[in-house]
């Protein structure tokens, strides 16, 4: 059996990792997804608080992206904020896959990591669900409450309208 399991760092590893395993078997195969919400929009809020209309620049950016000719002078607006921006997603995928995919792999589980930039979580984890062709989604719950219930949570959002089953794991932990 695929399993998705889709989180955003904060699920409980053990509980995951039991239950993706169990779902997955032996045969199995499970896809750790996290979604980012558009870090793209951020830069843009930041830049536009601060009055900067262009991009950071090589010269600025220099030790986050290692660009090779960082010393030299570059034009402001590179597009640097694509490395940036790439180097952010990489970091987050480790940050909130990392020892999901590590627990899950001593069992022999086949595992993959991914992470995928979005605006809207809920529709992109079901869009990656029917892409990847898992046949359950795991995801977990914050349990913050009935008010965040009646907002609509992203648990509450892929359980309306997942075409596959999902599996809630609740946080005992908050």
């Amino acid at each position: 059996m695929h399993v998705l399991v889709a989180t955003d760092g904060e699920m409980e590893t053990e509980a995951a990792e039991d239950f993706a395993a169990t779902l997955a078997g032996s045969d199995g195969r499970v896809t750790v997804l996290t979604v980012v919400e558009v870090p793209r929009a951020f830069l843009a809020d930041v830049r536009s608080h601060w009055g900067v209309e262009d991009g950071p620049s090589v010269v600025a950016d220099y030790t986050y992206v290692e660009t090779p000719k960082a010393h030299q002078e570059g034009p402001t607006g590179w597009p640097g904020d694509d490395a940036l921006i790439e180097r952010y997603l990489g970091d987050k995928l480790k940050q909130n896959t990392a020892p999901l995919v590590r627990a899950l792999e001593k069992r022999g589980i086949e595992t993959e990591a991914r992470v995928v930039e979005s605006e809207n979580v809920a529709s992109t984890i079901i869009e990656q669900l029917v892409a990847i062709d898992a046949e359950v989604v795991v995801i977990g719950s914050h349990g913050q409450g009935l008010f965040q219930g009646l907002l609509g949570s992203t648990g509450t959002k892929i359980v309306r309208r997942s075409p596959r089953p999902v599996l809630l794991i609740r946080s005992t932990t908050r």
